[in-house]
């Protein structure tokens, strides 16, 4: 101790050694910790559960979303059914008669030449509903190999309702090389075959102020017989200019001579309407 009484401090060294460590033997180390990988593992499982149920609860809300849009769109659908009751436009084919037809008789690429009036009745059968058509493509061709028989354009109207519009258009074909062997066995110059008819268009629906999107549409009428028309009689030889100017001629035999029978007609056959929808590449 010091001369005040104050114990005096010890050094380092001795301090060590009264906590108990001898002179020869080693200083304390410091220990870390023992790492328990069942720790880490536990928590680790603890952690990954608010995973799996936060998906199942992002997988409940979004089924319930569609669910719920999916009911209110069939609620809004049977009102709309309820209240407007619509339908489909009808299309009836009424006259389909061959004006012009030529095919050339080469064994390689024959050419078709040929013209068809067609006249159709579009109605309206709706209300309420008004109809909106696009410019229609009218396309004709043989039913058995589908060979072209050309096109025609018509423009495009507006349907009121209750309302029945005419449609006429001439389907034609110049020079157009079709295949020879399905034209040699699907056309006919003499007596009928039949063909088919469709019209594309887009056509939209408008009811009081509001207008919805237009989608595609096809009119496809099947089932239809033509013939060619039949070539004039050749006139009779003049005996004699003296002859023919004393004789009259018998009018009534000039004229059955002279005019052809009637080409084939179509009437009253109900074509058949699709509904043309374009996903991405493909229309259906």
């Amino acid at each position: 101790m010091s001369s005040n009484g104050k114990p005096t401090p010890q050094p380092p060294a001795a301090s060590a050694a009264g906590n108990g460590a001898g002179a020869g033997g080693p200083p304390k180390m410091y220990q870390r910790p023992i790492y328990r990988p069942q720790q880490a593992a536990a928590k680790r499982r603890r952690g990954g559960r608010s995973c799996p149920f936060s998906c199942c609860c992002c997988f409940f809300w979004t089924v319930l979303v569609i669910l719920l849009l999916a009911f209110l769109a069939a609620v809004v659908g049977g009102a709309f059914y309820l209240l407007y009751r619509p339908h489909r436009p009808a299309f009836t084919l009424t006259v389909a008669r061959v004006t012009k037809l030529s095919l050339s008789s080469s064994a390689t690429a024959p050419a078709l030449s040929d013209a068809i009036d067609v006249t159709l009745t579009a109605k309206n059968p709706n209300k309420k509903l008004v109809y909106l058509y696009d410019d229609f493509t009218v396309t004709a061709a043989t039913a058995a190999n589908a060979v072209p028989l050309g096109e025609a354009t018509v423009p495009g109207f507006t349907a009121d309702a209750g309302n029945i519009t005419v449609i006429k258009a001439t389907v034609s074909a110049s020079a157009l090389t079709v295949d020879p062997t399905a034209a040699a066995s699907d056309i006919k110059k003499s007596g009928e075959f039949p063909i088919t008819l469709d019209l594309e268009t887009k056509a939209g629906v408008r009811v009081g102020g509001l207008k919805t999107k237009k989608i595609g549409i096809q009119v496809h009428c099947d089932g239809v017989k033509v013939a060619a028309p039949a070539a004039p009689a050749a006139k009779k030889k003049k005996l004699g200019k003296a002859a023919a100017a004393d004789a009259p001629a018998p009018a009534a035999a000039v004229d059955e001579a002279a005019a052809p029978p009637a080409a084939a007609t179509t009437v009253a056959r109900v074509c058949e309407v699709r509904i043309r929808v374009k996903i991405w590449k493909w229309t259906f």
